[in-house]
């Protein structure tokens, strides 16, 4: 069976074509934009700061004290422990990418462009 692409309007300027072949369906993204992780980071970090019980649990987890992040914002290792913590809850990790408006997957991108 050959396998049959549909285009669909996406998000943000995206277009996405799925494909299908049998009972598989492949979402092809094209004009892919790529975001810079650190700007992606302090944008994700706005989203985590701006609900009290999710920014406690932030800090809980990651160890970090306000002090420490505020000094550390241009630090990898924060920005990383910022994706990090997004990427370890899918609802949040969701809910952060609609927010910002990018798809989830530019979160993990960014978080694994962070370690090159």
């Amino acid at each position: 069976m050959s396998p049959k692409t549909f285009p669909v309007s996406g998000r943000k300027g995206y277009s996405s074509a799925y494909r299908f072949c049998e009972n598989l369906a492949i979402i092809n993204r094209t004009n892919h934009i790529s975001i810079d992780p650190a700007t992606l980071a302090l944008q994700a970090l706005a989203w985590i700061l701006a609900d009290e019980p999710r920014a406690q649990r932030f800090l809980a987890l990651t160890g970090l004290t306000p002090d420490s992040l505020r000094d550390g914002l241009s630090d990898k290792s924060v920005q990383a422990a910022v994706l990090d913590f997004l990427c370890a809850h899918e609802p949040d990790l969701v809910a952060a990418a609609e927010a910002i408006g990018i798809e989830p997957v530019e979160i993990a991108t960014a978080r694994e462009r962070l370690d090159r």
